[in-house]
């Protein structure tokens, strides 16, 4: 017999599809949960970039630590998001939430990813490298054109094969931080969610990039309040897409 209170079933990952219409409510969102502390999130994120450029100055070591750190730095930024919507009071602390909470899932998502990284700069190598150097080999403006076209095929690989990554690690820290699922379980979620939803993603993408353009325009000031805005708009899409509240 069961006991009671039944215990409620075990999250299982599954999202819902949700209209196009939707990238710009989760954009709304987005800047709403930013709006009531905007000074918190202003100096968490300008300690996220001192954390960033930091980690960028120590050679090799540095750049593969940061995209190790990345989900549990992420997930700092959803537990504010989530502490924002619930009316409760939010510190720069809040930053370093992963560290204390689900800390082990997110440091293997973080290896997870730092390793689809690497996995996939090593086939764009193996696919287009070999075609730049040999035309820098040339020395002539033929090779030029030919090492020029290898980078333009770079970037268009790159672009090909990070998209995937991206679909799968986008609510991954939330779905480790805050539904306990193993790191592979939130990625698969992941990809399948942001799969279902292929076109409010495509339409969401395209706000981001108009939006990042005018943040960069006041030397690129308008990251520190654009920052929170995605924060809050990854939260919100989570929330939308698979809590559906």
């Amino acid at each position: 017999m069961e006991p009671f209170p039944i215990p409620a079933p075990a999250f299982n990952g599954t999202s819902r599809r949700v209209e196009p219409g939707s990238a710009f409510d989760w954009l709304r969102q987005g800047w709403a949960i930013f709006v009531v502390n905007p000074a918190i999130w202003i100096a968490m994120m300008i300690l996220l970039v001192v954390i960033y450029l930091g980690l960028a100055i120590v050679p090799l070591i540095g750049p593969l630590a940061a995209h190790l750190l990345t989900p549990l730095l992420a997930a700092g930024l959803l537990l504010a998001c989530q502490k924002t919507v619930r009316d409760q009071p939010i510190a720069i602390g809040d930053l370093f939430a992963g560290f204390q909470r689900n800390s082990s899932g997110l440091l293997t998502l973080g290896v997870l990813y730092l390793g689809a990284l690497l996995l996939l700069l090593l086939i764009l190598f193996v696919l287009v490298g070999g075609g730049i150097g040999g035309g820098l080999l040339l020395a002539n403006p033929l090779g030029a054109g030919i090492a020029l076209g290898g980078l333009l095929l770079a970037g268009l690989f790159w672009l090909l094969l990070s998209l995937p990554l991206m679909m799968a690690i986008w609510f991954a820290p939330a779905l480790v931080l805050f539904n306990d699922m193993s790191p592979i379980a939130a990625l698969h979620a992941s990809f399948r969610c942001c799969l279902k939803n292929i076109f409010v993603f495509l339409v969401y993408g395209l706000l981001v990039m108009v939006l990042c353009f005018f943040a960069a325009l006041p030397a690129g000031l308008g990251f520190l309040v654009l920052g929170p805005v995605l924060a809050g708009s990854a939260y919100a899409s989570y929330r939308d897409t698979f809590l559906a509240d």
